[in-house]
């Protein structure tokens, strides 16, 4: 018997964990969605740590190409993520309370503190 080529294993984990994640998200009730952020930012700050070793760690150019590449994405998507997570944060509070914070969650109906 022959033994079965790593890269049809990753790629059956890579189709598998797209299934499971399409159905984890789009069956979270909206309750649970600002929750769920917080903890998808918190998964994307470890992957930038695993990108980080990655990178450091290979030696071809295009080892080290693709972890530079999975740190930037990972960045943006853990600094949008606090974005969106903030801004839903800032829709369930109370109007008084979420006016101090205005200028941090993009309404243009105010401008930045000074």
């Amino acid at each position: 018997m022959e033994a079965i080529d790593p890269t049809i294993v990753n790629l059956i984990i890579f189709v598998l964990a797209i299934y499971v994640g399409y159905h984890v998200v789009w069956n979270v009730t909206p309750a649970l969605h600002t929750p769920l952020m917080a903890v998808t930012n918190a998964v994307s700050a470890i992957i930038i740590v695993g990108a980080m070793l990655a990178a450091a760690f290979t030696e071809t150019g295009l080892g080290k190409t693709m972890g530079v590449l999975a740190e930037a994405l990972a960045a943006v998507n853990v600094f949008g993520g606090f974005l969106v997570t903030r801004r839903m944060l800032g829709h369930s509070t109370s109007s008084k309370k979420a006016s101090r914070f205005r200028w941090a969650i993009g309404s243009s109906s105010s401008s930045a503190p000074s």
